[in-house]
């Protein structure tokens, strides 16, 4: 039977570029997310991926798609995403709240409705789609450096209880990606706020870039665990050390 890739988050950005080379690589897709349309579109264009209507921050909604799935080989939970760029002193409480329920809670519900069956294909993977947001904190990135901390300490923290049992557990934390929304909805719509993270950034990440690291990952021998690929652009030595060209 064809092994089944679960990716939440799929409707755009990292998460499509994903769903896209994963059934590249043979495998059957399940692509979750909340824009069913852009699925259904994303489906006309890769046979075989079935589209699953999810929002992450909805137990009801994690548990119908583990009912849903007969069997889950690859879980990578991509759905996530950064709002504002406050500092802590005047963060929104409900933005913070949001990150954590999306990127970490999220991870969790839908981890957790998933494991069984990752366990039960006796070589799963699960990918941890994190941020070296993660690992290195930064002025303005408070709400969403905590909450990406807390996914990569909860990816660690899985390792070690899994240990001895047939599922890899990988993280990826991508630097500079430029994605069509990313940026966009951190800056809450404002189009040319966005545009100027990445001004005079030779070759920021793309996410065909990203889901090539996480395909890479996946498709190792079943012996064989990244525990971590840190990924960033070449213009990109850290958080604070990214080079410009012109202006």
């Amino acid at each position: 039977m064809k092994r089944t890739a679960m990716v939440t988050g799929a409707s755009s950005g990292i998460g499509e570029a994903t769903a896209r080379r994963l059934a590249a690589e043979g495998y059957h897709v399940v692509a979750g997310a909340r824009r069913r349309d852009r699925l259904e579109k994303l489906a006309a264009e890769v046979p075989g991926l079935t589209p699953v209507t999810l929002d992450v921050t909805s137990q009801e909604s994690v548990d119908a798609l583990a009912a849903s799935l007969e069997r889950c080989d690859v879980l990578v939970n991509n759905a996530g995403g950064a709002l504002g760029l406050e500092p802590v002193s005047e963060g929104r409480v409900d933005d913070w709240q949001r990150m954590y329920d999306t990127n970490v809670l999220g991870s969790l519900r839908v981890t957790q409705a998933l494991l069984p069956k990752l366990v039960g294909s006796g070589d799963g993977v699960l990918v941890m789609l994190t941020s070296t947001a993660g690992l290195v904190s930064y002025e303005g990135g408070g709400g969403y450096c905590a909450a990406k901390h807390a996914q990569t300490s909860m990816t660690e923290t899985l390792r070690l209880e899994l240990v001895g049992q047939p599922v890899r557990i990988v993280e990826i934390a991508p630097g500079m990606v430029r994605t069509e929304g990313f940026a966009l909805t951190r800056f809450r719509g404002d189009a040319e706020r966005a545009d100027q993270v990445y001004e005079g950034v030779p070759g920021p990440l793309t996410a065909d870039d990203v889901a090539d690291a996480i395909a890479w990952c996946v498709t190792r021998p079943a012996h064989v665990n990244v525990d971590r690929l840190v990924i960033r652009p070449r213009a990109q030595a850290a958080q604070h050390k990214v080079h410009r060209v012109g202006g």
